[in-house]
């Protein structure tokens, strides 16, 4: 998306401080909250070759309204781990799939008119989305459509609260439901009865796979009257951050694996159903 098409992805008068310079993305992806990480600079800085090109998926990240739009952040909470994140997966998704995906992300706002254009989203730090009534109205209308939206990267009790008020807005009456090893969406192609919760990098320094009180992994999903997914929901897991730091070898490479894997398996399951 162009520096303009980003800005208008942003939500309100906090646009301007939400676009980052190219320095400004290698700082950001310097920290994890307040923990120093090694510099990922040729990801993000650098765009990959190919980047932009005509492909079969494209992966796009869901910029939304947060509650905290009144106040200048080096960083939205829809961005965290972007772009190192989606570039390292890509990688994978070539990798270990037939998939012709495009080698680097995308985003779009609910309310672009190409969110249509983008059959699965990924949306990030959904424990502090404060949706607007227009965002609310486009995602049930795109998800309603046959569209398929993957939560990651939030955790705890408070920030689940945060995430459901915007869930019973978009969908008041449809229930948010446990899924098991056995459920489709986790055999469409990797095999995933094994599952474990799959940490932030918080984890090398914390010395525990969770955070704040989200000491249990939930994966969840929503379906539509015809009984698709439409909705899938990693609570209290940090899929993002176990591409991001793939090649990091202090990070658990059987995490990123499963995190791979279980992210592929949905992107087949958005795409055939």
């Amino acid at each position: 998306m162009s520096r303009a098409g980003l800005r208008r992805a942003l939500a309100r008068g906090a646009a301007a401080g939400i676009l980052l310079s190219c320095a400004g993305w290698l700082v950001a992806q310097r920290g994890y909250r307040d923990i120093l990480l090694p510099p990922e600079s040729p990801w993000s800085v650098h765009e990959p070759p190919g980047s932009g090109r005509p492909s079969e998926f494209v992966l796009a990240r869901m910029a939304y309204t947060d509650r905290y739009a009144d106040q200048m952040l080096d960083m939205r909470p829809w961005q965290i781990d972007t772009p190192a994140a989606e570039r390292h997966f890509l990688q994978g998704l070539q990798r270990l799939s037939v998939i012709d995906a495009r080698p680097n992300e995308t985003y779009v706002h609910p309310n672009d008119p190409e969110v249509f254009d983008y059959p699965f989203l990924y949306v990030v730090e959904a424990g502090h989305w404060d949706l607007t009534a227009s965002e609310v109205e486009r995602i049930r209308e795109y998800l309603l459509r046959g569209g398929f939206i993957m939560f990651d990267d939030f955790h705890g009790s408070e920030e689940w609260e945060h995430f459901m008020n915007g869930i019973r807005q978009i969908f008041p009456d449809l229930p948010v439901e446990d899924l098991d090893a056995d459920n489709e969406v986790f055999h469409v192609l990797f095999d995933m009865e094994h599952r474990e919760q799959i940490p932030g990098a918080q984890m090398l320094y914390s010395q525990r796979p969770y955070e704040r009180d989200g000491v249990v992994p939930h994966w969840r999903g929503i379906r539509d009257a015809d009984g698709r997914l439409m909705v899938l929901i990693n609570h209290n897991m940090d899929l993002g951050d176990a591409w991001e730091h793939a090649d990091w070898p202090e990070y658990p490479e059987r995490f990123t694996a499963m995190s791979y894997r279980l992210a592929i398996n949905y992107i087949i399951y958005a795409m055939t159903h």
